[in-house]
């Protein structure tokens, strides 16, 4: 019961700090950013999938608590990984752009799991509404990572990490100021922003030009 209350103190006091929705967020936001500054070294480093030399570089920026962000990893990305990038022509990265305390946590956790946080962020977007729908949102993720075996001293530790909390809100703080991103999901394919969660024809019809021979 002591460690328990121990995150979820931790946990309040993260959210308490500076805010993480909107304090930055530039308010009109460029439709293309070259691809030089959007690989620029981030407070993260960032977990790319697919060939190094794919033609096709796609950034997503998304909120762990964004139910169209969900939709997306849930209908489109299966599409996007087995069509393009298990074959080599598209590259991918997701990044983190909390929308609230929440989701702040939620990258926190996925960030813990290590080589698992691709697993971890698809399963906290497959279960959104099991845990980020009422108030008892550090019980409920400590229930849910326990499927990736994460442990509860992991998981307690995790919460509690000031220096990661502070690296994940500067690639949110980074996304908003220079790229201007204000909104969840945002996506840079090849340097064009795009917003909103693209269905899968969408996402042929957009990268078809990019892929012709």
């Amino acid at each position: 019961m002591m460690k328990s209350l121990t995150t979820r103190r931790a946990f309040l006091e993260l959210a308490a700090l500076a805010g993480v929705a909107g304090s930055s967020v530039s308010p009109a936001a460029a439709q293309t950013v070259s691809l030089k500054d959007l690989l620029a070294e981030q407070a993260l480093p960032d977990v790319w999938e697919g060939a190094d030399n794919a033609p096709v570089t796609i950034i997503e920026y998304a909120s762990m608590t964004c139910g169209h962000c969900a939709h997306f990893h849930e209908t489109t990305y299966p599409i996007l990984k087995s069509k393009y990038i298990d074959t080599g022509k598209v590259r991918f990265t997701l990044r983190e752009f909390p929308l609230n305390p929440p989701a702040v946590a939620g990258f926190m956790l996925a960030r813990c799991a290590g080589d698992k946080r691709g697993a971890m962020i698809g399963l906290l977007f497959s279960q959104l509404n099991n845990w980020a729908a009422d108030n008892n949102i550090v019980q409920n993720l400590s229930k849910l990572v326990r499927q990736t075996g994460m442990s509860e001293e992991k998981f307690n530790a995790c919460l509690a990490d000031r220096d990661l909390y502070a690296k994940v809100t500067q690639v949110y703080d980074n996304a908003a100021k220079k790229y201007g991103v204000n909104a969840t999901p945002t996506f840079f394919i090849n340097g064009e922003r795009i917003s909103g969660a693209m269905s899968p024809e969408e996402l042929d019809k957009k990268l078809a030009p990019l892929l012709k021979s």
